[in-house]
């Protein structure tokens, strides 16, 4: 049986506050996070990642006010990312209700941090966050990026993701730099060099702008798609993406109706 494709939008957090803005600069305050995870639900959405763009260990509590918030709130699973850095990161976000976390920075740092994150509270909930660009000196031809894709952290986005999958990670949220906010289409190439050494799921993150998009990354190797601003703008509805992946024959979760 295959399992349906999941579309997961983004919130980005500062201060307990969703905002907008184009790679972190310019931020408009867009909201209580709550109130547009509740939104995002209602219309259809199969889980959220809510994204600490500050990550500052001195505004922790909000992020976990939020979590908690969210845990009694929004009945979907949500990921949260951003600033965790170490077990006792994790196990707070979780016993606070969170469904996932999502480790970057930290892991590069400290490999063994996925494979410790793994073991202790198990691989369904650890996702490895990858910034990937295109980088010509690295054997798949991509690179690991950190610092919101302007710095190489000197190692191949395929072996990361190959070492991530051994060390135990769930999922991957395979971030493509190059094409994040164009608007022009996942990075299909990316998705592909992936999935080919990898067989843990996939979120393609980065480049959405069509519902066509989508169904695109999906049949390149994804099993979950992620967007923030066109759906936070309203240029693409969370119905029109599940209708063209329906008409790409690909299923999706329809959203659950209550019978009286």
């Amino acid at each position: 049986m295959t399992l349906a494709a999941r579309v997961i939008a983004c919130l980005d957090v500062d201060a307990g506050r969703v905002v907008k803005g184009v790679n972190f600069v310019d931020l408009v305050d867009a909201g209580d996070p709550i109130e547009l995870a509740s939104l995002y639900g209602a219309a259809g959405i199969d889980e959220l990642v809510f994204l600490d763009i500050t990550a500052s260990s001195s505004d922790r509590e909000t992020t976990l006010e939020l979590v908690r918030r969210s845990a009694d709130q929004v009945f979907i699973p949500v990921t949260v990312g951003g600033g965790i850095r170490s077990i006792e990161d994790i196990d707070a976000l979780l016993r606070a209700g969170a469904d996932k976390v999502s480790i970057n920075t930290a892991a590069i740092a400290r490999p063994e941090l996925l494979r410790q994150a793994a073991q202790r509270f198990g691989s369904q909930c650890i996702l490895l966050s990858l910034d990937a660009r295109r980088e010509p000196g690295q054997p798949s031809g991509f690179g690991v990026t950190t610092h919101g894709g302007r710095e190489s952290a000197g190692l191949d986005a395929v072996q990361w993701a190959q070492r991530a999958a051994e060390f135990g990670v769930g999922e991957i949220l395979l971030n493509s730099m190059d094409a994040d906010g164009t608007k022009a289409g996942f990075d299909l190439e990316l998705i592909r060099a992936v999935r080919g050494e990898v067989n843990i799921p996939i979120i393609a993150s980065g480049g959405a702008g069509l519902p066509e998009d989508f169904a695109a990354a999906i049949n390149a190797g994804a099993q979950a798609v992620l967007a923030a601003s066109i759906f936070h703008f309203g240029e693409v509805s969370i119905t029109q993406v599940k209708n063209a992946l329906k008409a790409d024959s690909i299923p999706v979760r329809e959203p659950t109706r209550l019978v009286s």
